[in-house]
């Protein structure tokens, strides 16, 4: 039988670890803000599919430890999203430009225009900056 305090404890502690909100928590597992509410305030137990969508949003949260406590969490190292990554390997210059960027016509075939850029803030909301054409 679920243990509905524990079961809190470790759901805040999801939270905490994420830094996120009750609302941005249930933005980001798809479930109505009112269900986070109801569960943090006991109104409302659990549902599976509660839990299967925050074990499949949050790859560390070990099923078995967000249930019962059993295991560890986080299961692996935090992945951050960030907007620019850096490669792995340093890339080499032969690999950093194609090998005929000497013709400008091929070079031309490997510049990419940016379209649009979308800025998300931990709140949910978000901003979308288009390009400006002349």
């Amino acid at each position: 039988m679920l243990n509905q305090d524990a079961f809190l404890k470790r759901l805040d502690a999801i939270m905490q670890y994420y830094d996120v909100s009750a609302s941005a928590m249930a933005d980001k597992i798809g479930v109505q803000r009112s269900s986070i509410s109801h569960l943090l305030t006991g109104r409302n137990k659990p549902s599976l599919e509660f839990v299967m969508k925050v074990v499949d949003a949050f790859p560390e949260v070990n099923l078995y430890w967000l249930l019962q406590g059993d295991g560890e969490f986080p299961t692996r190292k935090k992945e951050t999203a960030t907007l620019f990554t850096t490669p792995e390997e340093p890339m080499s210059k032969e690999t950093a430009s194609p090998p005929e960027a000497k013709n400008p016509k091929v070079l031309e075939a490997y510049v990419k225009q940016v379209e649009r850029i979308v800025i998300f803030y931990t709140d949910g909301s978000f901003q979308s900056y288009s390009e400006i054409k002349d």
